[in-house]
């Protein structure tokens, strides 16, 4: 078999795997984050992790497949290795990027939800008061 080929594969199942896992490390722990962030709504945490874990998986594992092409040919074991820890190297980089980019949506939905919180008023209004008299000479 070219040795070409043998990266290509190992590449694929390598990055595949990376994905799969950062996707369900970022799917299981989001869940609870978003279900505090939505007021206990679990429907709708559920939904929001799932919209979240299905976009991470299709730009990361469209990337794996674009970058997958190289113009080089292999020709000896330290050529795959070479081709490897770029490929590897870009992959992990990007998952990286998308999981600050997944933590930083997940926290501006918080910071939202905590500031509508501290929109409403922790006593509701017992009355009101008059509006001041106008002034003579004003």
């Amino acid at each position: 078999m070219d040795r070409t080929v043998i990266a290509y594969v190992i590449y694929l199942v390598v990055s595949i795997g990376l994905t799969v896992w950062v996707a369900r490390t970022l799917s299981s722990n989001g869940r609870i984050f978003l279900s505090d962030v939505l007021h206990g709504n679990e429907k709708l945490a559920d939904a929001v992790n799932h919209l979240l874990v299905v976009g991470f998986y299709l730009v990361n594992l469209g990337f794996v497949a674009l970058y997958l092409s190289d113009d080089e040919t292999i020709t000896d074991t330290r050529g795959v290795f070479e081709a490897l820890s770029t490929k590897l190297g870009v992959v992990l980089l990007v998952l990286g990027v998308m999981h600050l980019g997944n933590v930083y949506v997940l926290n501006r939905i918080r910071r939202r939800g905590v500031m509508e919180r501290e929109q409403v008023p922790p006593v509701p209004p017992q009355g009101w008061a008059a509006p001041p008299a106008p002034q003579a000479g004003a």
